[in-house]
């Protein structure tokens, strides 16, 4: 899942809801194509991710319950992208030809279907604790508990996004090791601008005063993450912001700053160039570099860490932000088809096999706690080191914020406070007094 992925989820979707749609899972009248048939089989239409490796997964997880529960008919498709997969949720919600179950789904745009009564509430619907606990991950879930209490999405992979620093870089600059604290971090900086001058940054990167929204995700949720201790920071309608965390987070990134430590402007692969030395960095992320930048070696040229955190706050509590989507039940379902429904993704996850045979399929880290110590794994993990730190911060991942307008929330986060205060326009303690009071007015 690249990060113009990631961007598409956060595009505006009112605009489909009137617009009729043409899904081919049928009419009003047969519900998509849900009705249990006569002879006592139930049919759930699932729909899942617009990607080729994840529908063919898919499938076959669904042939193979099929050989074992003639009850239960599974018809498995790729979900619209007219013009995107949500807006394609959204239109054929309103045209009441909506699937048994898709995955797919972030926190945020469930929020939005939640909303409006499009989910049914996967806590409500009989056996689904068994596949949280069958699944071993109860911990990796927890944040993804709605301000209602409800859970509406079962999460299929977290990406526990890590930084990566040019470690080779930093030998020369006398560590054997990345950073961990906000002083040691701005250590770094100043002796890598004694040495390098402006031809080496700490964080070179344009999106840092690009106000779009899900570029958020990447800087601002990161740090904040590890400095509040996993602070939700909007839950539901409210606020809930931790201002100490906050404010922290916007000075270190000002200090960095006035060390000339960030750049800014338009530069091409910065990092892999070695232009910059810190960087967000996702799993899909190593298949690009094997190709293109084969010099790139995993605790050779760069290495892997969790945020750094305010000095005073431990290290190993450092808590990150998740890449993540999931799975939903739609209302539209019939509680046949809703139990159904549950009862396949309980049989997919009840065997670590299945989920070992997903991460290796898609590069993507099942959502368990037990992701790096269940033996069904290593294979996976020995054979790509670098993939072990994702899987070790699956359970210290937090999702997105659980709120219909997440796309103009975020917006806000950027646009009143992080890149003005990338851009030297703000001080940090204003800037969060400002991001909080367009915050709780956008959340009225």
């Amino acid at each position: 899942m690249k990060k113009k992925t990631s961007a598409l989820s956060v595009v505006a979707l009112s605009a489909v809801l009137l617009s009729a749609c043409s899904t081919g899972q049928g009419t009003a009248s047969n519900n998509g194509g849900n009705n249990a048939n006569a002879g006592g089989t139930t049919t759930i239409e699932f729909w899942a991710a617009p990607n080729p490796t994840q529908q063919a997964y898919w499938t076959e997880m669904a042939k193979a319950y099929e050989a074992v529960n003639d009850k239960v008919k599974i018809n498995v498709s790729a979900m619209k992208e007219s013009p995107t997969s949500e807006a394609g949720i959204q239109a054929a919600i309103a045209a009441k030809s909506a699937p048994t179950m898709s995955e797919n789904i972030n926190r945020g745009f469930a929020a939005q279907l939640a909303d409006s009564q499009a989910l049914v509430p996967l806590d409500t619907i009989a056996g689904f604790s068994d596949v949280v606990s069958s699944r071993d991950m109860s911990k990796t879930i927890e944040p993804w508990k709605f301000a209602d209490g409800h859970q509406y999405v079962l999460p299929i992979y977290s990406n526990a996004m890590l930084f990566g620093w040019r470690l080779d870089t930093l030998k020369e600059l006398g560590y054997d090791a990345p950073p961990k604290t906000y002083s040691e971090v701005l250590e770094v900086t100043k002796k890598l601008k004694a040495k390098y001058g402006d031809k080496k940054y700490l964080w070179a990167k344009p999106d840092l005063a690009d106000p779009t929204a899900w570029k958020r995700w990447f800087d601002f949720y990161m740090l904040y993450d590890a400095a509040s201790n996993g602070n939700k920071f909007i839950e539901g309608s409210s606020f809930t912001g931790d201002q100490k965390a906050g404010e922290q987070v916007l000075t270190f990134v000002d200090n960095l700053r006035k060390e000339k430590g960030l750049l800014a402007r338009q530069a091409t692969d910065p990092f892999e160039t070695g232009v910059g030395i810190f960087t967000d960095v996702g799993p899909w992320t190593f298949t690009t570099w094997a190709q293109k930048y084969p010099n790139l070696k995993y605790n050779d040229t760069y290495t892997l860490s969790m945020p750094p955190v305010p000095d005073g706050v431990d290290p190993a509590q450092s808590k990150t932000f998740a890449d993540t989507k999931g799975l939903v039940v739609y209302a539209s379902a019939t509680k046949a088809q809703q139990e159904a429904a549950i009862g396949f993704i309980k049989w997919v996850y009840s065997d670590a096999v299945n989920d070992a045979k997903w991460f290796k399929d898609t590069n993507l880290p099942p959502a368990r706690d037990d992701l790096s110590t269940n033996e069904a794994f290593k294979p996976i993990l020995d054979a790509s080191p670098q993939l072990k730190p994702y899987a070790e911060n699956v359970p210290n991942a937090i999702p997105p914020m659980d709120n219909a307008k997440y796309n103009d929330l975020q917006t806000i986060i950027g646009s009143e406070a992080f890149n003005k205060v990338v851009k030297g326009e703000i001080a940090p303690a204003e800037g969060w007094a400002a991001m909080k009071a367009a915050l709780e007015k956008a959340l009225k």
